[in-house]
């Protein structure tokens, strides 16, 4: 018999930072801003991916779901305790704050002035906006973008779930920070 190719569990879980370990790794400027997502599932799924390429933070809005929820935990697995997030009512004062740390806002939304995100140039820190899973992102935060990037769709549907997005998203922009640093 061959030798064992993947690791296992525990060999995984041996290698992982700590809650109180995490604080001390760096995180990238890029943060995300979630408006009205309805899915508690999504928004578990957005924490573990913002952990997973190192989100320097969430700002969740509107009626999207926020910790502490044990709905929530189940998806996130405990990354909601380690990526730094703030709950805003109104997505609008969410990107107040942004704006006033001189943070760019990206849309990742299909629009008339969108272009595919591996053609789009930004510079960080930077705030990438994803919103309802039908809906979304709203018209008016919408205007309050700096770019408007889309995620390239080549089957029959229109768009990729919000969380899935977020995690293409957040890994492109990851990589291409790591690029320029």
């Amino acid at each position: 018999m061959s030798e064992r190719i993947k690791r296992n569990n525990d060999e995984l879980k041996a290698d992982r930072p700590t809650i109180s370990e995490v604080k001390f790794i760096p995180r990238l400027p890029i943060s995300i801003l979630v408006e009205n997502v309805r899915s508690v599932h999504n928004v578990g799924s957005i924490f573990r991916s913002a952990d997973g390429f190192g989100a320097g933070k969430i700002y969740l809005s509107g009626y999207t779901a926020h910790p502490p929820r044990e709905d929530l935990h189940k998806t996130a697995l405990g990354s909601e305790n380690a990526v730094p997030w703030e709950y805003y009512e109104n997505p609008l004062d969410a990107v107040k704050a942004i704006k006033n740390k001189g943070i760019s806002l990206l849309l990742i939304e299909q629009t008339k002035q969108s272009r595919m995100i591996y053609e789009t140039d930004w510079e960080f820190p930077i705030c990438f906006i994803v919103g309802n899973e039908v809906t979304g992102v709203s018209e008016e935060l919408s205007s309050m973008a700096d770019i408007h990037a889309e995620l390239p769709m080549r089957g029959i549907k229109q768009s990729l779930n919000v969380s899935v997005a977020c995690g293409v998203v957040g890994y492109e922009l990851a990589r291409d920070f790591s690029l320029k640093n």
